[in-house]
């Protein structure tokens, strides 16, 4: 009878400069860079309408918090959904 023998793939790398970096790490740094750029370059104000006040602040500020809590919750969930 045949043995089954289970090949383990590790994460999926690339050799930078004699480094394996993770394809993932790259990804992440990419998506970082895009979104401090996008922020960046977004410096006019805007008007925000919050139920009654209405707020007027710089569109880097909005953009920043926005990802903040964006991050924070996608942790949170992440967070619950392994507990399960």
């Amino acid at each position: 009878m045949a043995q089954k023998t289970a090949k383990t793939h590790g994460p999926s790398t690339v050799t930078v400069k004699g480094r394996d970096v993770r394809l993932r790490t790259i990804g992440g740094s990419v998506l970082a860079a895009l979104t401090i750029w996008f922020i960046a370059a977004n410096t006019g104000s805007v008007t925000i309408r919050l139920w009654i006040p209405e707020v007027t602040l710089p569109l880097w500020i909005v953009l920043t918090v926005t990802l903040i809590v964006g991050i924070l919750l996608g942790l949170v969930i992440a967070y619950r959904r392994g507990r399960r």
